[in-house]
């Protein structure tokens, strides 16, 4: 048995034992590959307008550093993690509403496929949200070989941290945003979110409103240093160290401005 076969017995094993059925993404037809352009537009743009209101009327958000941004394709925003709905936030402050006319602005997020994809109505949504299935808690490299197709003609987010911060601090990294990096050397704009954790704390589904909320964006991270090293777990790892940093200096910053004690 190969190691790969061996691994995917394991899985099953463990599903079978606990009683969960694994959830997978399921396949895309002609006709969802035909219409994605125009109902991926309609369905991203509709929640954007959605979570706008939320975010800008609802709530007090506040957006530094967007003109670090621009619209240059191959854009990877890097961000640490506080909500369910960081992506919306982060692609909200950073292109509405010039993506209303220019959707090729509108990011590629990871999802998790046991949340996002696991009933056909989901799954239509995430799709064309422009989300991308992530397996979590594994080694999903389907997930970045995906993300290295995507992100050189379009923009996208993604968390470093790999899961969400329960007090909002901003965790330690994972390589795996290390291996898209070096595969597609992408422009790298660090993020960093302060007050979401408050507006939608883990564990909640309504929202709440009237919270103070801040998006910080950073100047590109130069991270040629690490493109003449080796492709490895190290290589990424220091990568991913590297961008945490500056997210976690961001954030920092985001915390004092809008007067709280400082939190690494």
């Amino acid at each position: 048995m190969s190691g790969v076969d061996g691994e995917a017995r394991k899985r099953q094993d463990g599903k079978r034992r606990s009683g969960k059925k694994e959830v997978r993404a399921p396949r895309r037809g002609q006709l969802f590959k035909f219409l994605f352009p125009v109902t991926s537009y309609i369905v991203t743009n509709v929640c954007v307008l959605v979570f706008w209101v939320y975010l800008f009327v609802l709530n007090r958000t506040k957006i530094v550093g967007r003109h670090h941004v621009g619209e240059a394709t191959n854009t990877l925003l890097l961000s640490n993690h506080q909500s369910m709905v960081d992506s919306f936030l982060v692609g909200i402050g950073a292109y509405f509403p010039r993506a209303l006319w220019k959707p090729h602005l509108i990011p590629w997020n990871p999802a998790a496929e046991e949340n996002f994809f696991k009933n056909p109505v989901l799954a239509w949504f995430a799709d064309n949200w422009k989300c991308i299935p992530v397996r979590r808690g594994r080694r999903d490299f389907h997930a970045v070989h995906r993300m290295s197709q995507v992100l050189p003609t379009g923009t996208m987010v993604l968390f470093p941290e790999g899961t969400r911060s329960r007090d909002g601090s901003v965790l330690p990294g994972r390589p795996g945003v290390g291996l898209v990096t070096l595969a597609t050397r992408p422009r790298v704009i660090p993020v960093a979110i302060e007050g979401m954790n408050r507006a939608l704390p883990i564990g909640k589904v309504i929202p709440r409103i009237f919270q103070r909320i801040s998006v910080s964006y950073g100047p590109p991270i130069d991270c040629s240093e690490f493109y003449a090293m080796p492709r490895n777990r190290e290589t990424t790892q220091l990568l991913v160290d590297k961008a945490i940093e500056v997210i976690r200096g961001q954030y920092t910053e985001l915390r004092r401005d809008a007067g709280f004690a400082p939190k690494s």
